[in-house]
């Protein structure tokens, strides 16, 4: 009788192999990860690059650079936080004024165009109707119902910022740089007030508030253009990333009004001094459990609430520093620590989802990437004085666009 040999693996065979493939999937599935972020991160910078040569295209097309915090006003052509539905009360960033150099023509003509549809096409209401349609150049950049504010831009949206959809309306990951300087609201004799004007009114108070605060080649309700950076574009931030807000705690999203109501310093490293930063979890506002926490409340709190209008990144239309601009006082992905007025600034750095740091786009088209431990100067000094050089090392200087310094070193 002859033997038949059964062909296959045995048990322990099949196991070892099986282990092999653990092992080499366990070891490929990091590299995967960061094979896909590298890819994010390019097309982000791709983002960047396509947002600059619309810029400069802007600029070739009308001699200056798209106004941040413009539109249409009623009477009263100082009131820019109110918001109307007939009218934006010139509340409207840069990035509106881009749409139709982005490839967003079908956007623009929906803005620049009386528009007679509504997110929930309610043909009852009354506004955003055929019968009563949102005015040219839109309502105020908060008003939910009109479709354009509500749309989600691609090319202004960061492949690695998970963020989407409500609370918020269309989110942007890029927001103008309006340079390194900040009002300390506490003790500065030049505060905000009705009678005083703010940096987004066009008063005489505004104007001299502006010489101080404004130091970026984006200056509210002020028509810039390539002629005014002084220090060389090449050498100058135009514009640069921003998180958008998830809903949670994190530090770079979610406003901090500490500053507001600190009497312990006029710097922008208040909300840090003041134990707010969870030493256990660095990258998020502390719960109370192991610090103190702000507590949450309106604009007249410390504390904004989770998915407020006031947190990064939540509307691409409208002007407000904490939703589409950024200062360059401290370090990027430092935390948000602002003022109860949004338009006094703070501490509203740039941010990402990259590791390590941020995107920058510069004024002559360069996009580079900034790490976190860029040289920031003093950060417990107090607001820069008009005129004077960055307190704020190589990343205040960056910022600026007039005062006559130097890099030396690569960033």
């Amino acid at each position: 009788m002859q033997l038949r040999k059964r062909k296959g693996f045995t048990l322990v065979e099949l196991l070892v192999v099986i282990a092999i493939i653990g092992v080499l999937v366990g070891l490929l599935l990091p590299a995967v990860q960061a094979a896909r972020e590298a890819a994010r991160r390019m097309s982000c910078s791709n983002n960047f690059k396509q947002i600059g040569l619309a810029i400069h295209n802007y600029h070739a097309a009308y001699n200056q650079l798209p106004k941040h915090c413009t539109g249409t006003w009623k009477a009263d052509a100082n009131d820019a936080w109110s918001t109307w539905d007939t009218n934006n009360s010139g509340a409207l960033s840069a990035l509106v004024g881009l749409t139709p150099f982005i490839e967003q023509q079908a956007l623009w003509e929906s803005i620049s165009n009386p528009n007679p549809s509504r997110v929930d096409g309610n043909t009852s209401a009354s506004i955003g109707t055929p019968t009563n349609p949102w005015p040219a150049m839109g309502p105020g950049p908060n008003r939910s119902q009109y479709i354009p504010w509500a749309t989600d831009v691609a090319s202004l949206r960061c492949p690695s910022d998970p963020g989407r959809g409500l609370p918020a309306l269309g989110r942007t990951n890029y927001a103008v740089c309006i340079g390194d300087g900040w009002l300390g609201h506490y003790q500065n004799p030049i505060r905000w007030s009705n009678s005083g004007g703010s940096p987004f009114d066009v008063t005489s108070g505004g104007k001299q508030m502006q010489r101080q605060w404004a130091r970026g080649m984006f200056v509210f309700r002020t028509d810039m253009a390539f002629r005014d950076v002084l220090d060389g574009l090449a050498n100058t931030i135009m514009m640069g990333e921003i998180t958008t807000d998830l809903g949670d705690s994190d530090k770079r999203t979610r406003v901090n009004r500490t500053k507001t109501f600190s009497s312990s310093g006029n710097h922008v490293k208040v909300c840090e001094d003041a134990g707010h930063i969870d030493p256990k979890r660095p990258g998020f506002w502390c719960d109370g459990t192991n610090c103190p926490t702000p507590a949450p409340g309106d604009a007249g709190s410390s504390f904004h609430g989770a998915n407020s209008s006031e947190n990064r990144g939540m509307n691409w239309a409208w002007a407000r520093v904490s939703l589409t601009a950024f200062q360059t006082n401290t370090p990027p992905n430092s935390e948000y620590c602002g003022d109860r007025w949004a338009e006094n600034g703070g501490s509203i750095s740039a941010s990402s989802r990259h590791q390590g740091g941020v995107h920058v786009l510069m004024g002559d088209g360069a996009v580079k990437f900034v790490t976190d431990s860029i040289e920031a100067g003093d950060q417990r000094s107090g607001p820069p004085v008009a005129g004077a050089a960055s307190k704020y090392g190589v990343w205040g200087a960056l910022g600026t666009r007039a005062n006559r310094e130097v890099i030396e070193d690569p960033f």
